[in-house]
């Protein structure tokens, strides 16, 4: 603002780039400059402006009416210049990070301020001479007087610390008011003798006269006085009204990175993340487009996940295109430099970095309609996973660094919920292979009836879905299927292979793997819902009459699971060989299951199981002879 108000000669855009400073950054009171940016600015600024105390007059403006500023507007909220100086100290560390400011009051409109510089930091004269300005303006802000300034200790001299001793004149109120007081002890003073000296008009007239003079000045130092204070209320209520701005801001950007960690706490797919991450972005933050890309499987290109903001065609569009390029050395962009180097970028010209682009990032930016955005890397531990990239396209409202630092803040939240939702995946993996290895162990035993598991547990999946069973209890359903004969591990393979019919005293060592199945399968670490499969599978061949094993448990009793296991163990075991038999037709076989409604069979899985066989089993339909129970919709769990 000094620059346009004194010296609108000089182009600010080319000051900045001299420094090495983003306009964004420059028009962020949030960003925190380093001290090479400020030593270069003001080399350059001094050159262009040929003043050399140009950082003294502009310390002097940014304490100005005529300044805007994040130090003004903690300062025009004090009263006075005495309040100022003397929280400055207080409040200094909240707007400086390079050094320490201790003040105190030494006198009647003077204080002590020393400035020592934090460690590791090498200040340059024209930050002294910057201090000394703004010392000046403070006392200039309140209507006082230039004050005097005294610099005993200089670290520029030897000094450990910058010593300023800041002295001012008085208000005009204060002048005035003292001229008040003066005028009344006059006043009472001779008006005690004049009546030895004057006569009773006389005296009349002289206390008129004084009566009147001191009502005067003591109504103009009061008037004084109350413009001074109408000057500071109205600094005042400007300057809170921003801090309350800027505490809301900070609160709700607080309220946005807790709400995103809360929803994708309860997420544990990726796409219920992104949809989630995109869904919040959307409500609580004010840019027009977001757009989530995530490297993929090999690492080679970002590929567009999630986003909204966008015309359906254009997202789907860019959607089903093949991503940017990650493997490529003469890929470039920023979206590539972004996640490659793991830092931020803000673009307020998509023109200003046409020769840093590829032809497909600039095509896409046009197509796109992208003028100015965004791009924040989405890491966890080190590992870049993607980027979280919003732009404005409607609003028009400019990208500052505090955008940057909002989405740096979402960015590592997503992060962790890509992260969680790849440890479940690796664990489920993981549960799945041992789950295979574990079916495939029992069923090499015996290659007659190898394959029995596998279509066991299609069938009862298949049950499941034709009774809309939930898809949590469904899956533990397709674990139980998958494990149901897995004691027959512990089954002698001269009985478990054995040509010809069961004795009984056979029959009654292989009913036995139904028990140690529960008992195998209780010594895994099943957790939560899948707690559940060790009883679901152990009970398999329970019948609702109460005459099955192991536990000879009847109706309700029975896990819903284990019932349909039930029906589609029992048609998998008659349609295919035995050592002791062929295979039944599929129609004597659903035959058997409707005659054994009620005593064996639950009546909504083997009309489930019959509606199943007709649509993926069957190209001939079966029909049930007689009457048979409707299905219910109602899922079971």
């Amino acid at each position: 603002m000094l620059i346009k108000s004194h010296y609108n000669y000089v182009n600010v855009a080319e000051l900045l780039a001299s420094a090495g400073i983003e306009s964004y950054q420059a028009e962020d009171e949030g960003h925190w400059f380093t001290q090479e940016q400020m030593n270069n600015f003001h080399a350059v600024l001094r050159d262009k402006t040929n003043n050399k105390d140009i950082a003294r007059e502009a310390g002097k403006f940014a304490s100005s009416p005529g300044a805007l500023g994040m130090m003004r507007r903690y300062v025009l909220g004090l009263i006075g210049p005495e309040n100022a100086y003397e929280l400055i100290g207080k409040y200094a560390s909240k707007l400086t990070k390079s050094s320490t400011y201790d003040v105190r009051p030494i006198g009647s409109n003077k204080v002590e301020i020393k400035v020592t510089p934090n460690e590791g930091v090498n200040e340059q004269p024209f930050q002294c001479q910057n201090r000394q300005g703004f010392w000046e303006g403070i006392s200039v802000l309140f209507n006082y007087s230039l004050p005097e300034i005294e610099h005993p200790e200089c670290i520029f001299k030897g000094g450990k610390s910058c010593q300023y001793i800041v002295s001012w004149h008085e208000s005009k109120s204060e002048t005035w008011r003292k001229s008040s007081n003066i005028l009344g002890i006059v006043f009472l003073t001779v008006s005690l003798f004049m009546p030895v000296f004057f006569s009773p008009i006389m005296t009349t007239l002289i206390i008129f006269i004084f009566l009147s003079l001191y009502l005067t000045v003591y109504l103009y130092s009061k008037y004084l006085e109350v413009d001074e204070l109408k000057n500071a209320v109205s600094n005042l209520s400007g300057s809170s009204d921003t801090l309350i701005d800027q505490v809301n801001l900070i609160y709700e950007n607080s309220l946005l990175v807790n709400e995103i960690g809360q929803a994708l706490s309860k997420e544990s797919d990726l796409n219920g993340i992104l949809t989630k991450v995109v869904n919040i972005l959307q409500n609580r933050l004010d840019f027009d487009r977001s757009l989530v890309l995530l490297a993929n499987e090999d690492r080679s290109r970002l590929v567009s996940r999630a986003g909204y903001g966008y015309e359906l065609n254009e997202l789907s569009k860019f959607m089903m295109s093949s991503g940017f390029r990650l493997d490529r050395k003469e890929s470039k962009g920023i979206f590539v430099s972004c996640f490659k180097e793991q830092k931020p970028f803000l673009v307020n010209d998509i023109d200003e970095i046409v020769d840093d682009l590829s032809l497909r990032s600039l095509g896409f930016a046009k197509s796109m309609g992208v003028k100015s955005f965004i791009c924040c890397p989405i890491v966890y531990e080190n590992e870049s996973l993607g980027v979280l990239a919003v732009d404005n396209i409607k609003s028009k409202r400019k990208l500052i660094q505090q955008d940057i630092n909002i989405l740096m803040g979402v960015a590592p939240q997503i992060a962790v919920g890509i992260h969680n939702v790849r440890l479940v995946e690796a664990r489920l993996r993981q549960f799945q292979s041992i789950l295979q290895a574990l079916v495939a162990s029992t069923e090499a035993r015996d290659p007659i009836t190898a394959g029995h598991s596998e279509r066991v547990t299609d069938y009862a999946v298949g049950i499941c879905h034709e009774l809309g069973v939930p898809a949590d209890y469904m899956d533990v359903i397709r674990v139980a299927a998958s494990l149901h004969d897995y004691g027959k591990i512990g089954v002698d393979d001269a009985i478990l292979k054995k040509n010809g019919r069961l004795d009984d005293d056979e029959y009654e060592h292989i009913k036995t793997h139904a028990s140690k199945t529960r008992n195998i399968l209780e010594r895994v670490n099943f957790e939560g819902i899948y707690k559940k499969v060790p009883a679901i599978a152990a009970a398999h061949h329970e019948k609702l009459d109460g005459s099955g094993y192991p536990l000879g448990l009847k109706g309700d009793d029975i896990p819903f699971g284990s019932k349909v296991i039930a029906v589609a163990d029992v048609f998998e075991a008659l349609t295919s060989r035995r050592h002791y038999r062929d295979p039944m037709p599929n129609n004597e076989a659903l035959d058997y299951l409707i005659e054994n409604i009620g005593n064996h069979f639950d009546p909504q899985c083997v009309q489930a199981f019959i509606q199943y066989f007709n649509s993926h089993i069957s190209n001939i339909e079966y029909i049930p002879k007689g009457k048979f129970i409707s299905l219910s919709n109602n899922s079971k769990n």
